[in-house]
């Protein structure tokens, strides 16, 4: 399993138990659309993100987090230390 899978892996947890399950959810999985997430839900996200993952997400990058692929490929750099 490469590290992109692990962190895939992982989001899939997260993201089923935020949404206790309603959702189907893949890497083209729209976090606001598809999840209907909202902006709390989504902070509630980061937070448990930078949790898991060890990181700080930077502010300046959501809005170009659209989908659960998005967000795998910023923690990805973010893990390896080039955000």
């Amino acid at each position: 399993m490469t590290e992109y899978q692990r962190i895939l892996s992982d989001l899939y947890e997260g993201l089923t138990s935020l949404t206790k399950g309603r959702f189907e959810i893949d890497e083209n999985t729209e976090l606001t659309g598809s999840l209907n997430l909202d902006s709390l839900q989504i902070m509630e996200l980061v937070l448990d993100v930078e949790d898991h993952f060890d990181i700080s997400i930077p502010v300046s990058v959501l809005p170009d987090v659209k989908t659960v692929k998005d967000l795998a490929i910023q923690i990805e750099k973010l893990t390896r230390g080039e955000g």
